[in-house]
């Protein structure tokens, strides 16, 4: 079987240590597309090396909404930096991870991080990219601005939430749905349901490694051979085999990032 991991984080410091090693046994372990998803402008660049070093792994790149200036005025300014290395760069597949986050207190307040989602959906109708979306804690707010600025190049709501309307009112976007580890844990309240929700051709896999390993390694550092789990667990709620999954979330992923 072939996988396509849509959302990994290799240029992450967990990596450091072993990052050659490791991406090597994911290609070996069949994992013959990858993603490296930057989160602001430094992780942004070294998403883009990985993807000049390694034929099999491209690159999203954007500002995490934990990750973004505390005005409006520094936000335009790092959303040109973001555009200019779009513009350099052709393995720049999609425009991400953007969204909202609003868990932390001390993180960037809701109207700055609503600017920051919304310039970068606006950023990638431009440039003609999807988006790779984060949501946590802002459920309704993030509905609105999916329904309200429109990612006309589609995209994905990455790690999705296993929340009906979130989905549905995705769904009724155009977006993707990527599912990863979080879909095989024993505690996953509506996990089948809401895997069931999502038709065959809008569904995608992904690890978000380091983070987020599924069971039966859970706590541990995930790398993306760990994607069978997650293609198992998919194909028993949808009730057809793991290679047909593979197959399915390949497929869907190469159409959606043009690879």
């Amino acid at each position: 079987m072939e996988y396509f991991d849509t959302h990994a984080h290799y240029d992450d410091e967990k990596f450091d240590n072993d990052r050659d090693e490791v991406i090597k046994k994911i290609y070996d372990a069949g994992v013959t597309k990858c993603i490296d998803v930057g989160c602001d402008i430094e992780t942004s660049k070294k998403a883009i090396e990985l993807s000049k070093k390694y034929d099999f792994i491209y690159a999203i790149c954007g500002f995490h909404p934990s990750e973004i200036a505390r005005t409006k005025e520094e936000i335009d300014i790092q959303i040109a930096e973001i555009k200019n290395l779009v513009l350099a760069n052709k393995k720049i597949v999609a425009i991400g991870e953007i969204g909202l986050n609003y868990h932390y207190d001390d993180g960037p307040e809701k109207e700055v991080q609503q600017y920051a989602f919304i310039k970068q959906i606006e950023l990638a109708n431009e440039l003609k990219h999807p988006i790779s979306i984060h949501t946590r804690d802002a459920i309704d707010d993030t509905i609105a601005i999916i329904r309200s600025h429109k990612a006309e190049y589609g995209g994905v709501l990455h790690c999705c939430p296993f929340n009906r309307e979130l989905v549905k009112h995705g769904l009724e976007c155009g977006l993707h749905i990527a599912f990863g580890g979080t879909a095989t844990f024993k505690n996953a309240k509506n996990a089948e349901e809401i895997v069931k929700m999502v038709p065959n051709d809008r569904i995608l896999i992904e690890t978000d490694a380091p983070y987020l390993a599924p069971d039966p390694l859970r706590g541990t550092r995930n790398n993306s051979s760990n994607l069978k789990y997650v293609v198992e667990k998919l194909a028993e709620f949808k009730d057809i085999t793991p290679e047909e999954m593979s197959k399915i979330t390949y497929n869907n992923a190469s159409e959606l990032f043009k690879i």
